[in-house]
């Protein structure tokens, strides 16, 4: 682990994490404004549209009324959603919260405290906050420790308190939070019950309560639920205790497994336990149980988890295109794992991780209207998906296209939190270093590590266009450093000021006397490339992908000769990809679908799909057109494949 720089100041900075200590302080919604390009957008479209439409959602659904209800005494008949049904409401005003730090929107101001105030009147004077347990009529307090979700609703409340204390409100909402974690910590303190919830969460929670308040025991806490973890004191289940985490101690564990969002969670709980009690023993641990998972059980996407029954990682190199589960959820918690490890270790590598899945996961999710959303991310689509309806929930399971709300709803609000703080994760400070660890236009004026006064503002066209220009705005006196994240792609061309890029650990760092208006240009090869899969991925070996820059890309049936299914693509063996717009153009076949089969009930012979090489004739060539993953199923309903077949 990097030594250590302490960073904290007397200002509080509005980030989603803030270590306390670390190589790296990253740089908040008040230092960092996003002014252009590929997620200024996004984060319009989700101020706009995404955050009222949770609301309204979550008013229909009445996940908010069962607030009310347990007010006027018809909760326990008449409670809607899930056991977990509360945490949305909590993620969602995390969203508000946000983007309240981030434009000072009064309505969103005036919706909070109108949620804070109802929610405030149900909690328990001990602290107790939930609406699926402890009224007559319902299941005893931590009951099912298991499933019930409790300490993980308490996870999100938090973190939403969390995010009004970073953004200047102490609160009615955070008094509501600061009360829950008492109670959690009086009642599963090293005195009390010796127990976990069966979903992680309340750690990660805890440990950024701690960093925003200065109190040491909520730190504690994180770090007792992180120790007890895969101790057996959750029950077994048919999943096995993997599912929860709960089969292997963290610091013994070599790989992440069992359900991807709560080992992510978990993993950015311990991480942050790690960094804020100097224990790197723990940290390591983490890293390199994330690092193996990366390279074994991570889709090209950075999406994570194969098995749908149970949303969980398989083994490794088990990750079919068709039945990716790639939960939007799993690559928010990644990214949050991702940034972690960055800010404590100072390895930008981990930059592009969180560049990978953001624009390959977190972008994909939600349709361009910002009211529609994919809960599942798979690399393939075989039968073109079912419009939605725009009126209705959907089974998250059976959504084929981006649907406007599920009986599981964990994702759009995810989704919503993660784009109202994005500026926080877009920048970080060291000693006499500015750095910059993701590529969008943006303005950023801050202090370095040492105090002193910096300013830029980035100018670019990313991810299509690899130019990145970043001019000085205001400098400071003496030396300093402005350090640009190369990715690993790019690292052999990048060029700076039309020179070739002197790449050291993923980072280009310009050590000349930059002054205010001095440009420096950085430009990174996003030209369309050809990659090949690891040879142990059984379900696509002999299939390229094409990848632009950061942008993983995909066929659509809508861009092929009649409609053609996807499966019927052959690419030759070598061929390139050339750019076309956002996407790229590769020269493939349309190889005949056999139509033979055996429903007539000729026999199994009939409908074997299997014969000698050559099979389905030589098929008509193609220019096929490729385009971003994450822009896919926004023409209507396709099939889709990220992974083609060579001939």
């Amino acid at each position: 682990m990097t030594s250590p720089v302490n960073h904290r100041t007397t200002t509080t900075v509005v980030a989603p994490v803030l270590p306390s200590t670390g190589a790296l302080r990253p740089l908040g919604l008040e230092e960092v404004t996003l002014t252009g390009g590929f997620w200024a957008d996004r984060q319009r479209v989700n101020a706009a549209a995404t955050i009222p439409h949770c609301d309204h959602w979550e008013t229909r659904v009445g996940w908010i009324g069962n607030f009310e209800r347990a007010l006027d005494g018809t909760l326990v008949e008449h409670r809607t959603g899930r056991e977990f049904a509360d945490s949305d409401v909590y993620k969602m005003i995390e969203a508000m919260a946000w983007e309240v730090g981030r434009t000072g929107d009064p309505a969103l101001e005036a919706r909070i405290g109108e949620l804070a105030a109802l929610i405030g009147r149900v909690q328990e004077p001990d602290g107790y906050l939930n609406t699926q347990f402890g009224r007559p009529g319902q299941a005893p307090r931590y009951s099912d420790l298991e499933w019930g979700h409790e300490l993980y609703c308490y996870g999100h409340l938090i973190q939403a308190a969390v995010a009004r204390l970073r953004t200047g409100h102490d609160d009615e909402l955070v008094a509501v939070a600061r009360r829950a974690a008492d109670h959690v910590c009086a009642e599963f303190g090293p005195d009390g019950r010796d127990g976990v919830c069966g979903h992680p969460e309340i750690e990660v929670a805890l440990a950024e309560l701690a960093r925003a308040t200065g109190e040491r025991r909520y730190l504690d806490q994180a770090a007792l639920f992180v120790e007890r973890r895969g101790r057996g004191t959750l029950a077994p289940i048919e999943f096995g205790r993997e599912y929860y985490q709960d089969d292997e101690p963290v610091r013994s564990a070599t790989v992440l497994r069992g359900h991807a969002v709560r080992a992510l969670y978990l993993a950015a709980g311990a991480l942050d336990v790690a960094v804020e009690t100097g224990d790197d023993e723990l940290l390591e641990a983490v890293r390199a149980q994330y690092a193996r998972t990366l390279a074994s059980r991570t889709y090209l996407t950075g999406g994570m988890g194969s098995h749908h029954q149970d949303e969980a990682f398989g083994d490794d190199y088990e990750l079919p295109p068709d039945r990716a589960y790639c939960e939007t959820c799993a690559g928010v918690a990644s990214v949050m794992v991702s940034w972690r490890l960055l800010l404590a270790t100072g390895d930008a590598s981990w930059g592009d991780v969180v560049e990978r899945t953001l624009y390959n996961v977190v972008a994909t999710s939600p349709r361009a209207d910002g009211k529609a959303f994919f809960y599942t991310n798979p690399l393939q689509k075989r039968v073109p998906g079912e419009a939605a309806s725009d009126d209705e929930v959907s089974a998250r399971a059976l959504s084929r296209l981006r649907a406007p709300w599920f009986e599981v709803s964990c994702c759009p609000t995810n989704v919503a939190r993660t784009l109202a703080a994005l500026g926080g994760y877009v920048a970080a400070v060291s000693d006499d270093t500015l750095h910059l660890l993701q590529h969008a236009s943006a303005r950023i004026a801050t202090r370095l590590g040492d105090g002193r006064a910096v300013g830029v503002e980035v100018v670019t066209g990313y991810p299509v266009d690899g130019e990145v220009v970043v001019r000085v705005t205001e400098a400071p006196e003496g030396p300093w450093t402005l350090a640009l994240r190369v990715p690993a792609w790019a690292a052999g061309d990048a060029l700076v000021d039309g020179a070739p890029a002197e790449v050291v650990d993923g980072v280009v760092r310009v050590q000349r006397e930059l002054a205010a208006g001095d440009e420096v240009r950085l430009v990174l090869p996003v030209a369309p490339r050809v990659t090949v899969p690891d040879g142990r991925i059984d379900a696509v070996r002999g299939c390229v992908a094409v990848e632009r820059g950061p942008v993983v890309l995909c066929a659509e049936s809508v861009d092929l000769p009649g409609g053609a299914a996807v499966d019927t693509l052959r690419v030759d063996a070598g061929a390139s990809a050339v750019a076309d717009g956002d996407g790229a153009r590769v020269r493939a076949r349309l190889v005949p679908a056999d139509e033979g089969g055996a429903a007539d009930g000729a026999g199994a012979g009939a409908g074997w799909p299997y014969g000698a090489p050559g099979t389905g004739g030589a098929g008509e060539a193609v220019d096929v057109r490729l385009v971003p993953y994450h822009s896919w199923a926004n023409r209507g309903p396709s099939t889709m494949r990220v992974w083609l077949p060579t001939a």
